[in-house]
């Protein structure tokens, strides 16, 4: 019976569809039940197919098509990356970006966990976005200003190869995050950092906007018309 019942409500969105296609329904003086149901039954697979014929080939691909895929929370990143949501990730991307990105986190934040690593990538990424800087990742990591470089691991001397592959794949995750548009939150714009053991002077001049493990970040003040 409740096959039937399906088959009844589809016909009757169909016809409706159709605008409002009607049909005779004949329906048997038999005293024996199975006889009503078929002669029923028949009625409504003629309606059906009568419905079926009117409906506009367009408007029914769009009744019978499944639903768009929709993103779901383990597609979106969080507003600050965790360790649990970068390992339900699929392996990122293995260009050129993605691998500078990668190596400046594991080189300068590999120590630092997942918030340490966001904020460095923030820095990086910030300054691709700002006319100051080269526009892309790979220049800003490699940039080199007065004979020194930007980063100090391009230019000490040492293998850039990561020596642990366990960290490296945690810092390609972070990258391809962060690549992806996830939120830079942590650091409010800072295009400069450094390690606490240290104080350069221009740290003076610039504004602080986090500590995070064992760097500071800053950004240059915003200027004024009075300024």
């Amino acid at each position: 019976m409740s096959v039937l019942k399906s088959w009844t409500g589809g016909a009757i969105v169909l016809l409706a569809l159709a605008g409002g296609l009607r049909a005779e329904v004949t329906v048997s003086q038999s005293n024996i039940p199975e006889g009503v149901m078929q002669s029923g039954l028949v009625s409504v697979l003629v309606q059906e197919r009568a419905g079926f014929d009117a409906v506009p080939e367009d408007h029914l691909s769009t009744m019978v098509s499944a639903p768009m895929a929709t993103a779901t929370d383990a597609d979106t990143p969080p507003s600050r990356l965790t360790e649990g949501w970068l390992s339900r990730q699929p392996a990122p991307d293995a260009d050129a970006q993605t691998a500078c990105l990668a190596s400046a986190l594991y080189h300068e934040a590999r120590g630092e966990g997942v918030a340490g690593q966001q904020a460095v990538a923030e820095v990086i990424l910030n300054r691709v976005d700002d006319g100051a800087f080269p526009r892309s990742v790979c220049g800003v990591v490699n940039q080199r200003s007065g004979g020194s470089c930007q980063f100090s691991f391009v230019c000490d001397g040492r293998s850039d190869k990561p020596a642990n592959a366990a960290a490296y794949r945690q810092s390609l995750r972070i990258a391809q995050a962060m690549l992806d548009g996830a939120p830079r939150n942590l650091t409010d714009g800072a295009t400069y950092f450094h390690t606490r053991s240290v104080r350069p002077v221009w740290s003076k001049r610039f504004v602080n906007t986090a500590n995070i493990g064992a760097h500071l970040f800053y950004r240059k003040p915003v200027r004024t018309a009075s300024n």
